[in-house]
């Protein structure tokens, strides 16, 4: 058992609040099929990426959590509060979860490894696990770097209050199926490709690097996740800015981050490079 103050793989009581909201959003999704339209699905489109994409995959996980790339404070802090609309949390939180993760990936101690069951993984952990959402405190101790900052810890406390806005915003604007598409659909579609990377990136695909984890390569969750389902690519690699390593590994995240070096917005981009199965650790 871990000697950490977080004990990821013991069962807790069901976590009533959290399955209440989650069952509530699958409702809203399942209804938003029957009002759709193409402009609620092209701006849910839009929100997907802004959210999944920049605040999740850019944001919290190649930006917060593992600084493989820098990018000017206020764009840093505009994809922390694009990562919250997601209902994932705030950045400390996610970025604590998943420092963790990696620390003991699929070992005791893990948040959701498969080891303790693909439904664990997938989202159990959520449903049963210890809610430390607004635990920022406790948190805080595997994210001293985010810590320092008094608006990642007041986004980590009140991480619901974008999310409210946006809901309100959608629905002034589009009425109800607009809050159907652009908030439960696209939230319940996001955590469970969120989820996926979890689950099915441990359990299901190739393994290029021989990782002292379950950790695989997929290239439909990649899809799903702009570009986060080269998941083996990035446990052997972990502080790479890019996932996708080979030409056939489509990385949209990875494009991005270009565009903005490009321009002259991102930079100390740290690149994995691989020479057949081999990689080598440079800096862009």
């Amino acid at each position: 058992m871990s000697t950490d103050p977080i004990v990821f793989s013991n069962r807790q009581r069901i976590n009533w609040l959290t399955t209440i909201v989650l069952a509530l959003l699958h409702v809203g999704a399942f209804a938003a099929l029957f009002v759709a339209s193409w402009r609620v699905v092209a701006a849910t489109v839009f929100l997907y990426w802004m959210t999944t994409g920049l605040g999740i995959s850019m944001g919290y996980h190649r930006l917060h959590t593992h600084r493989s790339y820098r990018v000017p404070r206020l764009l840093e802090y505009f994809f922390a509060v694009c990562g919250t609309l997601t209902l994932e949390g705030g950045p400390i939180f996610w970025v604590a979860m998943h420092r963790i993760h990696h620390q003991k990936s699929d070992k005791p101690g893990d948040p959701h490894s498969p080891r303790d069951g693909a439904f664990w993984a997938h989202v159990g952990w959520i449903l049963f696990g210890e809610r430390n959402h607004n635990n920022t405190r406790l948190m805080s101790k595997y994210t001293p770097d985010l810590a320092k900052h008094r608006f990642y810890i007041w986004l980590n406390d009140y991480h619901w209050i974008p999310m409210v806005v946006l809901a309100i915003i959608l629905t002034a604007l589009g009425g109800l199926p607009m809050f159907l598409w652009g908030i439960c659909f696209r939230v319940v579609f996001g955590l469970h490709a969120t989820w996926l990377v979890n689950s099915a990136t441990h359990l299901w695909g190739h393994r290029r690097f021989d990782t002292r984890d379950d950790s695989r390569n997929s290239w439909w969750v990649a899809l799903l996740t702009f570009g986060e389902g080269w998941h083996n690519n990035h446990h052997a690699h972990p502080t790479s800015a890019r996932h996708g390593l080979a030409w056939y590994e489509f990385d949209p995240s990875w494009i991005q981050i270009k565009v903005l070096k490009f321009f002259g917005i991102a930079k100390s981009i740290h690149v994995a490079s691989i020479a057949g199965e081999s990689a080598a650790q440079k800096v862009a």
